[in-house]
């Protein structure tokens, strides 16, 4: 369904991105922000998702000023390398590609930024720091304790795992403290990257659950 495209970032460097566009009028733009594994077969399925509920979706890689083209699955080496990129990875930077991708959706309307893992917290960063964010979404975004005493501009939703590895319930009880008014939902029995079906800590019913509650936050500040 998608296609590849190139991003102009605000100084000048491009990255790659996946785009995938809606069969009608688009309900609004989404920015789906990978994992630390780069914009993968899973991403990609994200994408293509968001794209067949109406809404222009694109994903841009985030980890290209460090590797160009960075896609990995989830076995042990591959997640050795992804750490070692995501140390490289320069967090405004990040935080300026993911601008230049919301610049390109914008022209289907509102635009929300979603992510996963190292995505989620791009998202957070998202709506409390730039521009022509209607809402984010971050699924187990393992920063957001670090920034959460940050004032969002746009309408935040969260989810963690219950039993995620590496967020602990202090870290999300700090978050609920730090963002009174967001709803943030912590899903019983899942661990970290309970969303991705191609993990092995994928959870089929946190999962929908998730997703549906994902979906109804979107038509609520997206379209």
């Amino acid at each position: 369904m998608g296609q590849n495209i190139v991003l102009t970032s605000k100084d000048g460097f491009k990255l790659d991105a996946y785009r995938a566009d809606p069969s009608g009028k688009p309900r609004g733009g989404i920015v789906v922000i990978q994992e630390i594994f780069g914009v993968n077969h899973h991403i990609k399925s994200v994408t293509d998702r968001y794209a067949q509920l109406g809404y222009l979706a694109i994903a841009p890689a985030l980890f290209d000023r460090v590797e160009k083209g960075f896609d990995v699955g989830y076995d042990g080496s591959a997640m050795d390398k992804a750490r070692g990129l995501a140390g490289k990875a320069n967090l405004d930077l990040r935080l300026a590609d993911t601008q230049a991708a919301i610049d390109v959706a914008k022209e289907a309307g509102k635009v929300a930024v979603l992510g996963y893992c190292m995505g989620g917290s791009i998202a957070f960063l998202s709506a409390t720091r730039l521009n022509n964010v209607a809402c984010g979404v971050g699924y187990y975004g393992g920063q957001i304790a670090q920034v959460c005493s940050e004032k969002p501009k746009a309408p935040i939703l969260l989810h963690f795992g219950e039993k995620d590895q590496s967020i602990p319930l202090t870290d999300v009880e700090k978050i609920k403290a730090a963002q009174p008014n967001a709803p943030i939902y912590v899903y019983l029995g899942a661990g970290h990257g309970f969303h991705c079906d191609e993990r092995g800590s994928f959870n089929a019913e946190a999962a929908q659950v998730a997703a549906c509650r994902s979906q109804e936050f979107l038509v609520k500040h997206v379209g």
